[in-house]
Order: structure tokens, then sequence, then C-alpha cells
């Protein structure tokens, strides 16, 4: 594993958007595994300013995200596809159709989850993933005693993920209780993987995911098993 210690959150994005700069750079057409959430929102305008600048062409890029919220449409403004839409895809020149966000609205858990897997193996697998971390050191919506070997799955979100997530919608009671997610298996399977990390809050999970035993209760952990992972994080998040 490879880390980088930036001084704040700008610079730790800068390193971030570098990394994946370089992965579009060298091969036009990859496949890029793509996070929502705050953390990775200064990555995603860096590449935007290159890509305005000319330095970028997402034109052939292909884009799977991690996850979306079960029982909301692509409009809805708290739906990850909208939140993709708004912070990246919108002000690129990615080809819409060649991006992936799980289908919230498939009543059918089971087929959502079997079709998005179907996806991504289709398309090759994920060259690059980008990773946020909670604060139970979940990663994607896989909680605390999510079993390694699983693949995409609808989850019921804790009520700790869902706290987290409340101020994103007007009350609690609006946040969804259940989600799609990519599985540990599905995400250990990238090429490789860069986890981003902001702020002194996270200093204790990394310390467990990255230092810690590697074990279900913290599904971060399983990361050091991974022959190709690159930790981005600012000096408060890496204290």
């Amino acid at each position: 594993m490879r880390v980088y210690c930036a001084a704040d959150y700008y610079h730790a994005s800068r390193v971030a958007a570098n990394i994946i700069s370089a992965q579009v750079i060298m091969k036009p057409d990859c496949v890029l595994g793509l996070a929502t959430g705050s953390t990775p929102i200064g990555t995603y305008e860096q590449l935007i300013r290159w890509y305005e600048k000319g330095d970028l062409d997402f034109s052939q890029v292909h884009s799977i995200n991690l996850d979306e919220y079960r029982g909301l449409s692509p409009e809805n403004e708290q739906s990850y596809r909208y939140f993709m839409n708004t912070h990246l895809f919108d002000k690129i020149n990615i080809d819409k159709k060649n991006t992936f966000v799980p289908d919230g609205l498939e009543p059918d858990s089971e087929k959502a989850c079997r079709d998005y897997e179907e996806i991504i193996h289709a398309h090759g697998g994920v060259d690059l993933q980008i990773l946020g971390l909670g604060h139970n050191g979940h990663i994607g919506f896989n909680e605390p005693g999510s079993a390694f070997e699983k693949e995409t799955h609808c989850v019921t979100l804790s009520e700790n993920t869902r706290q987290a997530n409340a101020r994103f919608f007007a009350s609690m009671e609006e946040v969804p209780t259940e989600a799609y997610t990519m599985g540990i298996k599905s995400i250990m399977q990238a090429k490789k993987i860069v986890v981003i990390v902001s702020g002194e809050s996270k200093k204790e999970i990394v310390k467990k995911a990255f230092h810690g035993p590697i074990t279900p209760e913290v599904p971060a952990s399983v990361l050091q098993l991974h022959n190709d992972v690159i930790l981005v994080g600012d000096e408060a998040a890496l204290a």
C-alpha cells in the first residue's frame, strides 16, 4: 500500500485527481469505479478544471458507481445518479450511456444486483476504484459484518450510516433504509484502488482499517489484502 499525505483537503483532492488523470491518459477507454459523498467532490472539481483546460478527454471512459439508494429515482436530488450528473458527468465530455449506477427503482432487488454485476463483468472489471471511508469502516454501503465474498447486493443501512447521511435530506424519515452496493468481492476485483480520507474525525478508523486486524467488523480492513491500494489523505486524517 502506498500512502500520500497532503497538507489539507484541497491538496489531497489534487493528488487523487492526479492519479485518476494518469489512468485516463494511459488508458483512454478505462473503466473508473466512482464514489459519491462529500469526500470525492474536491477530486471531481479538479478533474473538471483540467478537462476545461483541455488536459483530459473522457469521451472513451466508462464509469461504474459503487452504490445507489433503493427507491430513489435518478431525478431525485438525493440519488447518487443525480449526484454524479451534478458533480461530474454534466461538466465533462463523458458519454452518459457509458456511465452506470445501480437501478434504484428496480423492484426486484435480486434482479437489480444481478444486472449490475453483469455490467461490471461485461466491461472487463474496474481499472481504478475510488473509495471513501465511513466512520465505522464501511466502503460503499458494506456495513460492519458484511461478508467479504459478497458481490453486488441490497443492504439495510445501519442507523449510524443513515444519521451520517441525514444532513443531505430534509428529515431523518426521508433517509432511505436500503441501498444497492457493490460488494467487498466486487471492490477487491478492481485492478487499482484509491482511498480518499480527510479530517481528524477519520484518523481512528484509518488506523483500524489499515493497521488493525483484517475483520468483517471493519470492512475496509480487507483492503490490506489488495496488491495495489493507494491511501490519499490530509495530515489530520493520517495523524
